[in-house]
C-alpha cells in the first residue's frame, strides 16, 4: 500500500473495495468480509489490485479518493433512506447495502444524464483495468504472481528472457500482405 494510504479497515478502503467488487465481483476473502459480496467463486477487481491501481499517483485520482468514498457513502445513505432500508449500523453506508442495491445505485450514478457520471465511470474503468491488464504492476511480474485477471484471460507467459512475444498471428493468418519494398528488417524502402 502506498505511503499515506488508509488502512484496510478504514471507511475509505472498505467503501472503495465495495465499489470495485460491485463493478467486477469476486469471491469473499473471509466469511465476515462485508466489502466483497461474494457474488463470484473467482477473484474479482479487489483481489486483482483495484485499490492499488486507484491509489497509484499516475491515475490522477489519488488525492480525490477520500472525497469519492465520502460522496459514494452519501449517495448510499440517501438510496437506503429513500427505500426504507435499515441504517448502516456501523458499516459505511455503501458497504451496508445488499449487492443488488449497490448495483442499482451504481447503475444510477453511471447513467446518461447523471451529473457525476464521468467520475463514477472513470473509477469503474480503473477497477476493470486492474483486472484486465494489471496496469499497476509489470506484466511479467503479474503473470509470475498468478494475477487473477490475466490468468482468467489465458494471457501468455513471457519467454525465458522475460519478453512477451507472439509466435502466431492473433487471427491465425497475416492481416495484410507485405509491401513489395519492405526491407528484411521490416522498414519501408
Amino acid at each position: 500500500m502506498p505511503t499515506g494510504a488508509p488502512d484496510e479497515g478504514s471507511t475509505e478502503t472498505r467503501t472503495l473495495e465495495a465499489f470495485a467488487d460491485t463493478v467486477l465481483p469476486g469471491a469473499k476473502r473471509a466469511p465476515d468480509d462485508t466489502s466483497v459480496a461474494g457474488r463470484s467463486h473467482d477473484a474479482g477487481a479487489v483481489e486483482a489490485g483495484a485499490l492499488e491501481l486507484l491509489r497509484t499517483p499516475a491515475t490522477g485520482l489519488t488525492s480525490g479518493l477520500p472525497e469519492f468514498a465520502a460522496l459514494l457513502n452519501e449517495h448510499a445513505a440517501g438510496y437506503a433512506a429513500g427505500r426504507g432500508l435499515p441504517a448502516a449500523d456501523g458499516e459505511p453506508p455503501f458497504v451496508a447495502l445488499a449487492f443488488e442495491d449497490r448495483t442499482a445505485l451504481l447503475r444510477n450514478l453511471t447513467s446518461p444524464g447523471h451529473p457525476e457520471k464521468e467520475f463514477w465511470v472513470m473509477l469503474a474503468l480503473f477497477c476493470n483495468m486492474a483486472y484486465d491488464s494489471a496496469a499497476h504492476i509489470s506484466t511479467p511480474e503479474a503473470i509470475a504472481a498468478g494475477h487473477p485477471g490475466l490468468r482468467a484471460m489465458g494471457f501468455a507467459a513471457p519467454d525465458a528472457d522475460g519478453l512477451l512475444r507472439f509466435k502466431e498471428y492473433s487471427y491465425g493468418r497475416p492481416l495484410a500482405r507485405l509491401h513489395p519494398d519492405t526491407t528484411p528488417s521490416g522498414s519501408p524502402a
